[in-house]
């Protein structure tokens, strides 16, 4: 893909197909593709934002709180935090992943939540969940 200017318009180039813009429809091609890139979903308990950098956050609803918040590289990353944990899990299995502090309980929503991750919530006290679908025997 490439982009030049030419003159007063841009042409964008995919390889298959060339689009001239104005400068008004880049910045409003630019807009929507960073609004894209940076998806927030909010649930119940807990937000997940897809960053332009390729980054996931999972934090706290509503809670302005680094100590609320856990980044992961990507949502891929955090896939393969929920991967490692067993079939039913509690905050303190979250805790031998590597996340400390109030982040456990908040991942454990936040797995419970979110529909790529298919479990369930089994109890409150402790908070517990187990996980769905073809990762059971």
């Amino acid at each position: 893909m490439a982009v030049r200017n030419d003159g007063g318009t841009l042409v964008l180039d995919t390889g298959t197909e060339t689009r001239e813009l104005t400068r008004s429809e880049a910045r409003q091609l630019r807009t929507a593709l960073s609004d894209a890139l940076t998806e927030r979903r909010e649930f119940v308990r807990t937000a997940g934002t897809y960053r332009e950098d390729g980054a996931y956050v999972v934090e706290r609803r509503g809670v302005e709180s680094a100590g609320h918040r856990k980044v992961f590289e990507s949502i891929d990353e955090c896939r393969c935090l929920y991967d490692r944990l067993p079939e039913e899990f509690t905050a303190d299995d979250v805790r031998h992943a590597g996340v400390t502090g109030g982040r456990r309980h908040m991942l454990v929503w936040h797995f419970v939540e979110h529909d790529a991750f298919d479990c369930e919530l089994v109890s409150r006290q402790p908070l517990t969940a187990r996980k769905e679908g073809p990762t059971n025997g």
